[in-house]
Parts: C-alpha cells; structure tokens; sequence
C-alpha cells in the first residue's frame, strides 16, 4: 500500500488566512500563487456542493436552521481540504499556470524599467500582461494611472504608439486622483469619469467659464437648476432642439476646484434617480449609452462621442503615462 502524505490545511474560517496569504505573495510570488488558485478551486467547490445540497430535499426531521449551517461549514472545509491536498479538479493548476505566465510577464516588464528609475526618471511601467487584473490600491494610497489603462479597449498587436497631445496628458494628470475618489462612490471606473470630463472640457481647453474668464472649474458641463444654492457663471452652450444645434446662454454650477466638480458629479449620479443604470457601469460603451438615455446631453450623438473617447487611443495613452 502507498504511502500518502497529507498536505496540512488550517480551517476555511480561519480568519488569518487571507492575511498570510498576502504575506506568502510577498515574500515567494510562485507560491504564492499557487496558494492563490487553490483558494478560487476551493471556492469553486463550494459553490458545486452548495448547488448539489439545494437540489436535495431538506425537509426531514432532522434538517433544521442549525443543520444547514453546520453543513455548509463542513462542505466549506472540505472543498478546502479538496483543493489543498492535490484531489481538485484541475482547475487551481489551470490558474496556476495562466496567470504564472503574466506575472514572468510583469518581471520582464519591471527588469526593463529598472534602468529609467536608476537614471531618476520615475516613468510609469509599460503596461503588462497582468494590467487586465482589476487593480486594489493599496489603503491609503491612489492607484496609477497605468494600472487601469488596459481595462479599456485593447490596441492591435501591430499598431505603433499614439502621439498624445501634452495638454491631454497634462490634464489627465491633473484630474485622475479626483476621478479615483468618485470611483469609490460610484462604482464606475476611473477612466471613464475621466473620459467624460474630457468630453465635456474639450480635455480642459473649453473648461465652463464666465463673463469676466473666471474659471468655474465645472468640468462636466452641470446646470445650475432651481435647487443649487451655490455660485453660478453663466455661459454660452449648444443644445439641441428636434436635432438641430442651436447656441443659447444657461447657467453653469461653479466650483472652487476640481476635486469639488468630480465630487459633485459623483453626487448627482449616486442621488438621481435617472442615472441608476450609471451607477457601478463597468462597460464604457455601455456606460457612455446610460448617461445619454438619462437625458444627460441632449445632442444625439453624445453616446458615440464619449465611447470615442474611453475606447480611443488618445486616453490610452495619457493614461500610461
């Protein structure tokens, strides 16, 4: 008879695990990753034994609140122990090796950036493999914006860099940390609030101003309705009225800073009612298509401008840096 040796595996409510798993990444990234994928089988399993004990009946004298609580917890360790000791599904293996090979990827992209940083240019790295992974800034701290510029649309293989304008790469700069604080609010990309701002301030060479040039820093064009009880500019704008584009003066919230208009903004999408179907968009062709259904823009053609714009190499570009 062989002799089996048994890989050791802790509870699956032990609430350190996801803590030393963080800390196993850290020091041996291989097995760390190998940990990793060993968790989303062990998930996985769950989930299938779950969807075998709800197709049973559970009606019996024996089955009661308590039961099924204590049973869930027996199948959560036992696809725990399923998935650690080597008796999966093969699934945890697949992963192993498909996001191994990104991160030999990301490796090679960090050895080719090394020269730049020692040299003191502190470029962002070229985006890898691993940038179509949904990035988690680190608390306290605001993502790059390198890290989500893969999200978008992805380039051909053989298309040649875009040259992108100083002042879009200028104003992305400038406005990315606001986007990522209305992210957090909304649920919706970064990226695409940044599109959005760059739509409506002509990537902020048409910024809403008043009379006298004061800058209203209004970067999404918002209205001043009967409710707003804050400053106002007023200002030139195009409406369109039974598809025709005519020029006409209305007032325009105004701000003391960006960071006041992203915050705003996020305000008014999370508090109207109109823009639930923005909310949480993870798709910017869908997203650009919500905001004009709501009734954001009246010019018709608003949806398929501000898709342009996420899904272009433009922002692509000042995005990575």
């Amino acid at each position: 008879m062989a002799n089996i040796q048994s890989t050791p595996t802790r509870a699956a409510f032990d609430v350190k695990s996801t803590q030393d798993l963080r800390s196993q990444f850290q020091k041996n990234p291989e097995q760390g990753l190998k940990a990793a994928a060993q968790q989303f089988e062990a998930m996985f399993l769950q989930m299938v034994l779950k969807s075998m004990r709800d197709a049973t009946p559970q009606d019996g004298l024996m089955n009661s609140d308590q039961s099924r609580f204590y049973t869930g917890m027996l199948d959560q360790q036992m696809a725990q122990d399923m998935s650690t000791r080597g008796s999966g599904i093969g699934f945890a293996r697949l992963i192993e090796q498909q996001l191994g090979r990104n991160l030999v990827a990301g490796d090679a992209a960090a050895q080719l950036d090394a020269p730049a940083k020692a040299a003191g240019n502190d470029l962002p790295l070229a985006v890898s493999d691993t940038a179509h992974l949904r990035h988690v800034p680190v608390p306290g701290q605001l993502p790059t914006s390198a890290a989500y510029a893969d999200r978008l649309a992805p380039r051909p293989a053989a298309a040649a860099p875009t040259e992108v304008p100083a002042n879009s790469r200028e104003f992305v700069n400038r406005v990315w940390p606001h986007a990522v604080e209305a992210s957090r609010s909304t649920g919706i990309p970064p990226q695409f609030l940044v599109a959005h701002s760059a739509l409506e301030s002509g990537w902020g060479r048409s910024e809403v101003r008043g009379s006298d040039g004061a800058n209203s820093h209004n970067l999404f064009g918002i209205k001043a309705g009967r409710n707003w009880t804050g400053p106002t500019v007023e200002a030139t704008t195009t409406e369109y009225v039974d598809g025709q584009a005519r020029q006409v003066v209305e007032r325009f919230r105004a701000y003391a800073s960006y960071e006041e208009s992203f915050r705003d903004y996020a305000a008014l999408l999370r508090s109207n009612p109109r823009y639930s179907g923005v909310i949480g968009s993870q798709d910017g062709t869908e997203f650009a298509r919500h905001l004009q259904q709501a009734g954001y823009a009246t010019d018709p053609a608003y949806a398929d401008k501000l898709s342009r714009i996420i899904n272009g190499p433009t922002l692509r570009q000042a995005l990575i840096g």
